[in-house]
């Protein structure tokens, strides 16, 4: 169950973000609320998933996830360029959450 607490997170917080470049300093009423609420949803399930797994397996995989999503969210649909550092600096990430979720004993639970 705590995976799919995570999936909910991860969900939330791409959400959230992608609707905070759009609140413009929270001065945009509808992304304001979106991103507000997409938050609170994100850290409760987060909250929620810490009750089956561990917190650095937890919180690699969420930021990762949400490090790559919001990369290639910002590069489909708000013209936004990766260069050849970033796409090297995600691949570490990327690499980093296998290694962690495949070899570490810091994923067990």
């Amino acid at each position: 169950m705590g995976h799919l607490y995570l999936i909910g997170a991860i969900f939330f917080e791409i959400i959230a973000t992608t609707s905070l470049k759009y609140a413009a300093g929270f001065t945009q009423l509808i992304p304001s609320i979106i991103t507000l609420s997409g938050y609170v949803a994100s850290f409760y399930l987060l909250s929620l998933s810490l009750r089956t797994l561990p917190i650095g397996y937890t919180y690699a995989v969420w930021s990762a996830v949400g490090i790559i999503s919001l990369a290639a969210i910002g590069a489909l649909f708000m013209n936004e360029k990766i260069d050849l550092p970033g796409v090297i600096g995600m691949s570490f990430i990327v690499i980093g959450v296998v290694i962690l979720s495949g070899f570490s004993n810091m994923s067990d639970h």
